[in-house]
C-alpha cells in the first residue's frame, strides 16, 4: 500500500535502519505521531520462537504501570455471588448463558476483554468460534479465567494487557498513547520487555528477541536495539 507524502517525509527525517536506545526511540516515535487524533504507540517484538510447537508459544499478561490510555470495557461471565462481585468491581457487562445468542447471533461485541469464572467456561466455550479469532477468549495464562473476578477487573482497568505470539512469531502490544510523557512510555516499555523476557520458553535455542520496533498508529516505526533495551549495551 502506497504511503502518503506526510509519511514519506517522516521517513526521510531520520535513519529508519538505525537501532536506537529506548529513550531515543520513544522520542522519535512521538515525532512520527502526527495524526489529528491521539495515536496509540505499539511495540512489535520479533522472537526466535517457533509457534508451531506448543512448548514455544508465548502467552501471558502484564500490568503496565501507566496503563494504555484506553478505556477498557470488560465483560464478565459469572453466576451467583460472583455476579455481585463483578458489578461492584466495575465490570461493564456481567451475565451468563443469556449472553450467548446476543454474541453468537446478533454480533454483539461491544467489549474489549472477557473474564470468566472457571465454572462458566463450559458456557463460554460455545463462543469459541466468535471470540477465539478476535483474541477475546478467556485464558488462565492471561488471568482472565479466575474466581477472583474483582482482582482481574481491577488489573485490567489499571492497564493490564495481554501478549501472545502471532503466526509470524511476533508479539504486538500497545504501550500507551502519543500524549503520554516519554518517561511513562519508557516505563511501560520496560515492564512489557521484562515480562516477555521472563516468558522465554526453555526450548527456544539461539537468540530469543530478534528485533524490536516501536510505532505509532499511522506513522513509521523506529527500531530499538535489543541489546540496549536489555541493558547489555549503553550506547
Amino acid at each position: 500500500m502506497k504511503k502518503g507524502k506526510k509519511y514519506q517525509d517522516l521517513v526521510k527525517a531520520y535513519d529508519k535502519t538505525a537501532q536506537l536506545g529506548v529513550s531515543e526511540a520513544i522520542a522519535q516515535v512521538k515525532k512520527n505521531a502526527t495524526a489529528k487524533f491521539d495515536e496509540t504507540i505499539e511495540v512489535h517484538i520479533r522472537t526466535g520462537c517457533d509457534g508451531r510447537h506448543a512448548e514455544q508459544q508465548i502467552r501471558g499478561a502484564v500490568v503496565l504501570p501507566h496503563g494504555t490510555g484506553k478505556t477498557v470495557r470488560v465483560l464478565v461471565f459469572a453466576k451467583g455471588t460472583k455476579v455481585d462481585e463483578a458489578e461492584a468491581a466495575g465490570a461493564d457487562f456481567v451475565g451468563g448463558e443469556e449472553l450467548i445468542p446476543r454474541i453468537q447471533n446478533d454480533g454483539w461485541l461491544d467489549f474489549d476483554v472477557v473474564v470468566a469464572t472457571p465454572d462458566m467456561m463450559g458456557v463460554v466455550g460455545r463462543l469459541g468460534r466468535v471470540l477465539g479469532p478476535k483474541g477475546l477468549m478467556p485464558n488462565p495464562k492471561a488471568g482472565t479465567v479466575t474466581m477472583d473476578v474483582a482482582k482481574a477487573i481491577e488489573e485490567i482497568k489499571a492497564g493490564k494487557i495481554e501478549y501472545r505470539l502471532d503466526k509470524a512469531n511476533i508479539v504486538h502490544v500497545p504501550i500507551g498513547k502519543a500524549s503520554f510523557s516519554d518517561e511513562d512510555l519508557a516505563d511501560n516499555f520496560t515492564a512489557l520487555l521484562e515480562a516477555i523476557t521472563k516468558a522465554r520458553p526453555s526450548s527456544v535455542k539461539g537468540q530469543y528477541l530478534r528485533s524490536i520496533t516501536v510505532a505509532p498508529t499511522m506513522g513509521p516505526g523506529v527500531r530499538v536495539s535489543v541489546a540496549r533495551a536489555q541493558g547489555l549495551e549503553t550506547a
